[in-house]
């Protein structure tokens, strides 16, 4: 009999499987609509109500559904051809798409999920990987990835997806665009096909935050009421040290948006994983189990694995009877992570999430805020062994599960890009606490994204001071090269320097001397002429070229520059010789 460290190491491998990429090697052709859709339609909502009565809510609005809601007369394909064909039409359209349509937003189609929506990468083999409209060469990240990318396109004004262990956060992070997932259970399922019903949330994209809001208000039937200023936002220093770009950009952003507009006093600090540790016994208890006992992030990692047991042995319970009547052509990744009996641990995940939700709400209470980084870095590349890495799979479902499993709300908030790829920040809120996320969102937005800006620009700013710095020292060690007379090496290194700073003439005109010392005159030629549109005033760099040109055989043009140095400097001996010995000879 397999001990219980053993038994746990498997669930954690097949969680982890459940979520595996299966990448293509082939190159892919990039459609008109991002391959975000795979049906368009039109659900029109009611004729707007007369003057003086307030037109409907959302009147205008364009948006698309993720292909697990229901819409009467059709089927949803749950991403799998298979699930089609043995599925008869829905008789009623989910009420969530209905409660869309009837405050004034057109459904415009239906939009492709990773298959039976059990991943995290965006890619399904059957519809393809829908292309990531800000990083092409990256993923959109999964599973609502066609809802993510048909916003971040500018197809649909916000779209529909089912957040399970982030489904939606991780594509609205990859893919640049708001992505909310609201307190678990308090948005209508019916009509949604079910993955994992202790876990599953409808949530929503959209890339304005006024959208968001207007989004979010109709879901949660809320009222526009005053809303409550925050007391705390508790930074979650363990979960930035996850991250593996720069993290203080992000803290940085958040910590002067805060103070900026609610002072710096509602601001704090908290080791997330030490104060779940000393809270959730039962998590302990599969901690001590597994190898991440004594790992930094244990306790979070820990979490991670909880929810992937939790998702594994629901979605069993939902599908397994259809999967082996049918016996469909579904991944092997989805077979295995179902392959195993995970009945006995079905009360402790559960009792891990619901210690999860006390510990969050009585950390936020009403008025907190959590912040936590989205997911732990850039999108990974097109066919990257990254996307299938234990490691990045596990890090990046543990800090989905902070909200997954304790069921509270999150909202994914982009922070301009890094690297030419979206960067983004979370908030979580206390289970219930929908309404004051969203006008928290809303409130903050527009300042995050002028302290983005300025954060960038002063980053920028300062690598540009350290690479005129390391530019200069590079051309100080050239010039001793080219004193010792080794062309080659001053070569290099004011090529260095040019790397560094390419706005300094002095550094081309540098490397056309060492350039003519090694007979090199064409390169040298063209330097000077980098030099001279740089700084025409440069009386070397004329005379160089004239040099160059000479030994080329370019006489006239050669004597043009020896004159243009002589206008600019009358007096220089070097030109006025070189103009001489010319004209006597070619004239």
């Amino acid at each position: 009999m397999a001990s219980p460290s053993a038994n746990l190491w498997v669930l954690l491998g097949l969680g982890l499987a459940g979520v595996l990429l299966v990448t293509r090697s082939l190159r892919r052709v990039i459609k008109k609509d991002f391959g975000a859709f795979l049906e368009r339609l039109e659900l029109l909502p009611p004729p707007p109500p007369p003057p003086p009565k307030a037109p409907h809510p959302l009147s205008g609005l364009s948006f698309a559904v993720a292909d697990l809601f229901d819409i009467s007369e059709a089927i949803a394909s749950f991403g799998c051809p298979d699930w089609t064909a043995t599925h008869h039409p829905a008789e009623q359209t989910s009420p969530v798409i209905s409660t869309l349509v009837e405050s004034g937003a057109t459904c415009v189609g239906k939009t492709v999920i990773d298959e039976m929506a059990f991943g995290v990468s965006g890619d399904n083999k059957s519809f393809g990987m829908p292309a990531n409209p800000i990083a092409l060469d990256r993923i959109p990240g999964g599973s609502s990835s066609g809802s993510a990318v048909a916003v971040a396109a500018g197809f649909v004004d916000f779209a529909l997806g089912v957040d399970t262990v982030g489904g939606v956060r991780i594509p609205g992070a990859y893919c640049g665009v708001l992505g909310f997932r609201p307190s678990h259970s308090v948005v209508s399922n019916i009509g949604v096909i079910p993955v994992s019903p202790s876990l599953d949330t409808v949530g929503w994209f959209a890339k304005e935050p006024g959208v968001l809001h207007k989004v979010g208000y109709v879901l949660l039937q809320l009222s526009y009421t005053n809303s409550y200023q925050p007391r705390h936002f508790i930074m979650a220093d363990d979960c930035f040290d996850m991250v593996k770009i720069q993290s203080s950009r992000l803290t940085q952003v958040v910590v002067r948006s805060v103070e900026r507009l609610f002072g710096r006093q509602v601001l704090s600090n908290v080791n997330l994983g030490n104060y779940l540790a000393a809270k959730l016994s039962s998590l302990k208890e599969l901690q001590n189990e597994n190898k991440y006992a004594n790992a930094k992030n244990s306790t979070l990692l820990s979490l991670g694995c909880a929810m992937c047991g939790l998702q594994n042995l629901e979605f069993k319970d939902q599908h397994i009877m259809w999967i082996e009547s049918v016996k469909p052509a579904i991944d092997s990744y989805i077979k295995r992570s179902i392959s195993t009996d995970e009945f006995s641990k079905s009360d402790l995940y559960q009792s891990v999430r619901h210690e999860m939700r006390g510990a969050l709400n009585s950390l936020l209470k009403d008025d907190g805020i959590l912040v936590i980084p989205t997911v732990t870095g850039l999108p990974p590349k097109l066919n990257s062994k990254e996307i299938s890495s234990d490691d990045y799979i596990l890090n990046t479902l543990s800090l989905s599960a902070i909200a997954s499993m304790s069921g509270c709300c999150q909202v994914t908030i982009p922070l301009g890009t890094y690297e030419k790829c979206p960067v983004s920040v979370s908030f979580i809120a206390r289970h219930g606490g929908d309404r004051f996320l969203l006008d928290i969102t809303r409130s903050l937005y527009g300042i995050l994204q002028e302290e983005t800006k300025t954060v960038v620009k002063s980053k920028t700013s300062g690598q540009q001071v350290n690479n005129e710095e390391a530019a200069e020292a590079a051309k100080e060690k050239g010039n001793v090269s080219y004193r010792e007379k080794q062309w080659q090496k001053a070569v290099g290194l004011y090529s260095e320097a040019i790397r560094l700073n390419a706005k300094k003439a002095a550094y081309y005109s540098n490397r056309a001397a060492a350039y003519l010392e090694l007979g090199s005159y064409r390169q040298a030629e063209t330097d000077c002429t980098s030099t001279i549109n740089l700084d025409p005033k440069n009386v070397k760099a004329y005379l160089r070229r004239g040099t160059a040109r000479e030994m080329l055989g370019y006489y006239k043009e050669a004597i043009d520059d020896f004159q243009y140095a002589l206008v600019l400097e009358p007096t220089n001996k070097t030109a006025n010789l070189a103009v001489n010995r010319l004209k006597k000879i070619f004239q």
